[in-house]
Formats: C-alpha cells, structure tokens, sequence
C-alpha cells in the first residue's frame, strides 16, 4: 500500500518558522522519525519512508501554498496513489491554537492551498488534518497574522502538536480516517490563550 502525505506551507527562509508552514514542519517530524531525506524534484521536495508495510511519499509542495494542488495532482499521478490514501496537514484559522481535527473530505473552510487542491484534483473527497493556529488578530491582520511567527507561547507547545500529528498521520494510515477521527479529533495539545497576539 502506498500513501501520499502532503504539508502545506511555503518555501523560502522567511516563511519557515511560521504559522502557514505547520504542514512542512509536521512532514519533517515524519521523515526524521523514518530516517528519511527530502530532496528538491518536480514541484517540489520529496522523502519516501516506510511504515510496517506502508509505503509513503511525504511531499513538501514548491509550488507555493496558493498553487500547492499543482504538486499534489503531479505526485499523486506519478506514484498512482488512490485518493483515499492522501493526506493533507495544513494550518486552520477557524480552530483554536492547540486543536487538531481530521476530516475525510468536505469544504475547503476558505483555505486557498486546500482550494487549490481541490481545483486541481477536482474532488473533495481526500482526507485533510488541519492544525489550529487561532484567529486572535486585528480587523484586516489575518495576513500577517497567517503568516506570522509563532508565539513564545504558542512554540512552548508545538513539540506535543507536532507529535500528536504524527500520531495522527500513523493511525491514518494503519485504522483508516473514520476511526481515526473518533479516536482524535478533540484532542488538544495546548490550552488556554497560547494563540491570543497582544494587543
């Protein structure tokens, strides 16, 4: 069996330690942990591990999180990955720093890499773990606040969050979306107003 897991985020030196780039840190937890190596290739950078059987393609897109379905589309055709083996990890507005929630398809929730997933893929129907980073902003300071450096709160934190995805990610691939989402989704890993900017 082979799957196909996606981080979101952007390339580049100034985006790496923020918020919009939770999926490209949670992808490197994963290949760490599986010894991997990520290397530049088509659209983008790509490690592949194994887990127990399961073989992964971990995808870092290049492409930019506004174009992220171009890279999806080429790597899921290339390794002839079924739709109901991919997973995507990206950031969530509408989640509170410190939630994670696994869905197995649905809306996009206004997020533009998952849009241009969606687009490019032309279905919904692929499972997402979105990552919660709070909407604690000004009027009109959702970009900056997306693509924003984390907290020195919000960073105390994010070890447990990583491993809780990786945890995540695992039982994905091994109990499926839908008994994953039962055993899951509610969890947090931080509580309190880690994600509050200040005023």
């Amino acid at each position: 069996m082979k799957y196909l897991i996606v981080g979101l985020g952007n390339i580049g030196l100034e985006y790496e330690e923020t918020r919009h780039n939770i999926g490209f840190k949670v992808l490197d937890a994963l290949a760490r942990a599986s010894n991997a190596v990520f290397e530049e290739n088509r659209h983008g950078a790509v490690a592949v591990a194994r887990c127990k059987g399961r073989a992964l393609v971990l995808l870092k897109p290049g492409t930019f999180m506004n174009n992220s379905g171009r890279a999806v589309n080429y790597w899921i055709q290339k390794e002839k990955v079924e739709l109901a083996r991919l997973l995507i990890v990206c950031d969530d507005l509408a989640l509170p720093f410190g939630t994670v929630r696994l869905r197995a398809g649905g809306s996009e929730g206004g997020h533009n890499g998952l849009k241009s997933v969606t687009d490019w893929l032309g279905s919904q129907a692929y499972a997402r773990l979105r990552v919660g980073i709070g909407d604690h902003f000004r009027r009109g300071g959702q970009v900056d606040h997306v693509l924003g450096r984390w907290t020195p709160d919000e960073e105390r934190y994010l070890p447990a969050g990583v491993t809780l995805c990786e945890e995540i990610v695992t039982s994905f691939i091994f109990a499926g979306a839908e008994r994953t989402m039962s055993l899951y989704n509610g969890k947090r890993f931080a509580t309190g107003e880690e994600s509050r900017d200040p005023a």
